[in-house]
């Protein structure tokens, strides 16, 4: 594995989970399984049942929407480690940090399961629904959102980025009414696309700060362990190591930006070559790779992604990006 340099695992927010997600692993690795099992009891409902079953409907719901994604995601570590592959350096797009943690040892599943799941509904309940939107606008610079922010925000309403996720890709959150005017503005001053997020609330905005509220005594009673291997945290793409950082980073994570494009950035700087995104979908991948053409990039979400990252860490790395 040396010839790759270090490995970080990246784990994927809202937006990635689909019906059937982790059920081929968990039908051909007892590890697996028995982590789907671990969430069911712990949330007193079939969790499992709901990833690889649905309704999609019933899954996309926020508050079971972010219980899922870790519980994958932690399944399929689990996986990987029992294969003997570990990650020197972890991070996680808004709710994959709490997937980061647990993988980095900082937090226990059952702990993690419990608090996105207080989490979703929290973030769910801050703003009414019809009240808040979030849109993507792609082909505008940093400075360009800023502007188009200041521009189409209305008197007394809430108009910032919410996730810097690549170069040219930036999410804004707000009210519905300062949200729609950014899309119009943003397609004034040349976006290439502006569009509306099919989400259920305006996430990483001032507009969450009645959720970090509420989420702070919780994070206060959960243990937080120092990091066995180092995070690259969303709110200010640094890397930390101590327990109390990481609850700190949860805490204002709620109603900052995800800065996911200088987290990525940074990840040369500490020696990574190969980017393994671990749990559902292939987003954070194709993220990476516009950010950082040079890195090697895996996903893993079934036997086919596995197989793939064993055959590539047996193999000289030769620059290949990976699949």
């Amino acid at each position: 594995m040396e010839s790759v340099g270090k490995i970080a695992f990246a784990f994927p927010g809202q937006g990635s989970q689909k019906v059937g997600m982790g059920r081929e692993l968990a039908e051909n690795h007892p590890v697996v399984s028995n982590t789907f099992e671990q969430a069911d009891q712990v949330l007193g409902f079939p969790l499992s049942r709901l990833c690889w079953e649905g309704p999609q409907s019933d899954l996309e719901l926020t508050t079971n929407t972010q219980p899922a994604l870790v519980a994958c995601s932690i399944a399929t570590v689990r996986l990987l480690s029992a294969e003997g592959i570990y990650p020197d350096l972890v991070l996680g797009h808004s709710l994959g940090e709490y997937s980061a943690l647990v993988a980095a040892g900082a937090l226990e599943l059952p702990d993690a399961l419990r608090l996105v799941r207080a989490r979703g509904r929290y973030m769910q309940e801050a703003v009414p629904v019809g009240q808040g939107l979030m849109a993507a606008l792609v082909g505008l610079k940093k400075a360009e959102v800023e502007t188009v922010c200041s521009e189409a925000r209305l008197a007394g309403e809430v108009l910032s980025p919410a996730n810097f996720n690549a170069s040219g890709q930036i999410v804004v959150a707000g009210h519905s009414a300062s949200v729609k005017r950014a899309i119009e503005v943003a397609r004034a001053h040349g976006a290439r696309r502006a569009i509306r997020l099919p989400v259920s609330a305006p996430f990483h905005c001032a507009l969450m700060k009645p959720a970090e509220e509420r989420l702070m005594p919780d994070l206060e009673k959960v243990e937080f362990k120092d990091l066995r291997v180092p995070l690259i945290t969303n709110v200010n793409a640094e890397v930390i190591s101590r327990g109390d950082e990481a609850r700190d980073a949860l805490r204002m994570q709620v109603t900052s930006p995800v800065r996911w494009d200088e987290s990525v950035s940074s990840l040369r700087a500490e020696g990574v070559g190969l980017v393994v995104e671990v749990g559902p979908g292939k987003v954070l991948s194709g993220l990476i790779r516009r950010i950082d053409e040079t890195l090697s990039v895996h996903s893993v979400e079934d036997e086919c992604g596995i197989s793939r990252l064993q055959e590539h860490l047996r193999t000289p790395h030769q620059g290949q990006r990976g699949t």
